[in-house]
């Protein structure tokens, strides 16, 4: 079952999304699944601050602002997308990382524990029936202007979230074989 939600697992962008609310208990069902991602030495480094109502269309206005403050040449196109995307999502939750102040660990190996916890989201959402992605534009670098970011937190991204009606395409691998060698002397 879980390899079959594995390969069932896909993008779905926020104009896919429609109208219907998230419930909160879904949102709380896919933060608890993150909850459970392996991180070494139980650092446990994953933040999320979900982002619904006015503050889905002050998030896009906010990201509307810095590309434009930051690209020399702004294309109305990405100022539009910047803006509407939040709005059309139900939820966007900012994936966020809080480094272990100790630096026990190699900052990567906490970074991969976010990881493993947004693709833990992912999964769950795919067996809920909700559509996701993970955004990680060159704008989260500014986060910490609009989120409360705490000392030695910083945004990874967004994951959007909303449910959707259309069917998916099915995935596309190459054969495991071309990218596996097999050492045994």
């Amino acid at each position: 079952m879980i390899f079959d939600i594995i390969k069932k697992r896909r993008s779905v962008f926020p104009v896919q999304y429609n109208d219907t609310p998230i419930a909160k208990a879904d949102i709380e069902k896919v933060l608890e699944a993150a909850n459970w991602a392996p991180n070494h030495r139980c650092t446990e480094p994953w933040r999320f601050k979900v982002i619904q109502g006015e503050a889905k269309g002050r998030l896009g206005v906010f990201l509307a602002k810095k590309y434009e403050e930051f690209d020399p040449k702004p294309k109305a196109m990405k100022i539009k997308k910047l803006q509407e995307n939040p709005i059309m999502a139900s939820a966007i939750i900012a994936i966020c990382m809080q480094r272990d102040p100790n630096e026990s660990i190699p900052e990567w190996e906490e970074v991969a524990a976010v990881a493993m916890a947004v693709q833990n989201m992912w999964l769950q959402c795919t067996e809920m029936g909700i559509g996701c992605y993970w955004s990680s534009p060159g704008l989260i670098k500014h986060m910490g202007e609009f989120l409360n970011l705490a000392n030695g937190e910083k945004c990874l991204g967004f994951f959007y979230m909303g449910n959707f009606n259309e069917e998916l395409t099915k995935g596309k691998r190459g054969s495991i074989e071309s990218k596996t060698e097999w050492i045994t002397e």
